[in-house]
């Protein structure tokens, strides 16, 4: 617990004055409770015994006025408390959200994006409490049951003996309860995660379930882990809710010593029967917050639990060390000096040697696995090399940050990402919208066409997924995007496998003009993307094996023949960082 306040602490320190707040709460709450034991005695000795009228008056209005002034203290720490936690709580969404995203590929690609979900949704709403709740309730209990106890003593020392000698009692079986529930917690935590998990992967590959007619199957597997996480959740529902009947029970005890050792005293004539009954509604108050603070250590181990996995992210190293210079100048040269590239222990690239400079286009052939993504998420710097160097503009690639490398390349993969806003946003992704320069993009990416025919032109919303496009009206979406960017590299990693001969040719012919000053890589598997290629990487298990135009690789290259003669097909089934996708162990999403 130390450790999570100490982690907290900069979040905390924050709300100085609406601390202030909730402990000026606090002491109306505290203050109120202790009355309300201490109006006993008049209420008893006066007005019932005495049979004073007076206090007909003055004991009702004051038992009004002390709920009155609890029930302010309660109200102003209720909402400075869940102000302080629904701002911590939004501030550490924004926190994990950042730290996964500078995290390098390897991480995202090794961690199930339901897991990722699962920690910045429900392991962080887990910890509102502790960091809203837990300490001032903890404090205010506290002090409850020390002013309590104290005019308990006041009335009479042996007798609060007698009463409080149960709640060492408490401590063994809160202890035992409490570590248990911390281990459940991390399991339903983690079978959250898993959960989250299958309902994402069932909502970003709904065409394959439904084309497979797999919906009882999906089902079935969901059930699997439904079911699962409700037995670990009533396993903690088992366990928590022995906390309140165990400290009821023990209370109980307490209560009824006092009532037959301050019966005693009464029959003996040693208190008078409203000193009694004022002790009884002490000691019976201040069972109530000590049975609070079980409750709350209690509370406070799913919230630790939750912090932990938290945490974890937030400690977590980035593998790839951002460089410190700028690159404020175009890309005009990438050179693979020797570069070898490993997934954990799998070479994936084997004595790379290579220059690519402005004005050239070079096309990445081979079968799958062959290394050809690789080089391009080495380009891009999504993984670091294992031998040798990349040089960009004659500076290694480790020194430049990774924002001014990629603000210069721009990327179209096979998986086409469209996201829920406007065409024209999806153009101008991360940039300002610009009319002109979108209209310009699309007529490009022979898009424009069918753009202007939606409903409301370029600013038609499109669907989750652009599910509203074909894959082909997607793929041109994509390319148009690339060349918005104004990049001075760009990457077709099977950009066009969704298109048809004569508008990939379309393409190609605008893209011409656009790419005559750039650099530009192909990853394709027909002949008539890579054909017009200065040069044709031929690649397989990691290493270049031929290279050269069309016509020089027909003539002299075997790999390069036997690609060609299946059907004039170059097999190639990947798509941008798919291989390492496939090392770390995870399956490759569908394109929805």
């Amino acid at each position: 617990m130390k450790n999570a306040f100490k982690r907290y602490w900069p979040y905390i320190q924050n709300f100085r004055l609406h601390y202030f707040w909730v402990f000026i709460g606090i002491i109306l709450t505290v203050s109120a409770t202790s009355a309300t034991a201490y109006i006993m005695k008049p209420m008893i000795d006066d007005m019932f015994i005495q049979k004073n009228s007076a206090m007909l008056i003055v004991i009702p209005l004051g038992l009004i006025g002390i709920y009155v002034i609890k029930s302010v203290g309660r109200y102003i720490q209720s909402v400075n408390t869940n102000y302080i936690g629904l701002h911590i709580v939004t501030q550490l969404r924004a926190v994990l959200l950042e730290k996964i995203l500078y995290m390098d590929m390897r991480y995202i690609h090794a961690n199930r994006s339901g897991e990722m979900i699962s920690r910045i949704t429900n392991d962080n709403s887990r910890v509102q409490y502790f960091v809203s709740n837990m300490l001032p309730e903890f404090i205010r209990e506290t002090l409850t049951v020390i002013a309590l106890v104290g005019y308990v003593i006041y009335l009479n020392p042996q007798l609060a003996f007698y009463a409080f000698v149960v709640l060492p009692l408490l401590v063994l079986p809160l202890i035992k309860i409490t570590r248990r529930l911390k281990r459940l917690s991390h399991r339903s935590q983690e079978k959250n995660a898993d959960m989250v998990n299958r309902l994402t992967e069932v909502f970003n590959n709904t065409e394959i379930i439904k084309v497979n007619a797999t919906e009882r199957y999906e089902m079935d597997r969901f059930q699997e882990e439904n079911w699962h996480l409700f037995k670990i959740n009533m396993k903690a529902v088992y366990t928590n809710e022995l906390v309140s009947p165990l400290l009821e029970i023990i209370a109980s005890i307490g209560l009824a010593t006092v009532i037959y050792m301050g019966g005693k005293e009464v029959i003996n004539g040693h208190m008078t029967p409203g000193e009694f009954f004022s002790f009884f509604t002490a000691v019976g108050l201040a069972f109530q917050p000590a049975r609070g603070v079980g409750i709350i250590y209690a509370k406070m181990q799913d919230a630790l639990a939750a912090s932990e996995r938290i945490f974890a992210v937030l400690d977590l190293t980035d593998t790839i060390k951002d460089g410190s210079t700028v690159l404020d100048k175009p890309i005009r040269s990438i050179r693979f000096d020797n570069v070898s590239l490993a997934y954990d222990e799998k070479e994936a690239l084997n004595g790379i040697n290579l220059e690519i400079n402005e004005h050239q286009t070079i096309a990445l052939v081979g079968d799958s696995g062959g290394g050809k993504s690789t080089l391009i998420n080495a380009i891009v710097r999504f993984y670091d090399t294992s031998a040798g160097r990349i040089l960009i503009n004659n500076i290694p690639i480790t020194e430049l940050t990774q924002h001014s490398l990629r603000n210069h390349i721009a990327v179209v993969s096979q998986r086409v990402y469209i996201f829920q806003d406007t065409l024209a946003a999806n153009v101008a992704y991360g940039h300002e919208i610009d009319e002109a320069r979108v209209i310009d993009a699309l007529k490009h990416a022979d898009a424009l066409e069918f753009a202007q025919s939606l409903r409301e032109g370029i600013y038609t919303v499109m669907d989750e997924f652009g599910a509203n496009l074909s894959g082909g009206q997607r793929q041109r979406i994509a390319i148009a995007r690339a060349i918005y960017k104004k990049a001075s590299v760009l990457i077709l990693d099977e950009a066009t496998s969704a298109l048809d001969n004569e508008s990939e040719r379309r393409i190609q012919n605008a893209l011409k003009a656009y790419t005559k000053d750039k650099i530009t890589i192909l990853i394709a598997h027909r002949l008539s993307t890579v054909e017009h290629a200065d040069t044709i990487l031929v690649f397989k298990q990691g290493r270049i094996v031929s290279r050269g135009t069309h016509h020089e690789l027909l003539e002299h290259s075997a790999e390069y023949q036997r690609l060609s003669r299946t059907l004039g097909v170059i097999a190639d089934v990947t798509h941008f960082s798919g291989e390492a996708r496939k090392v770390a162990g995870t399956k490759v999403p569908t394109t929805p």
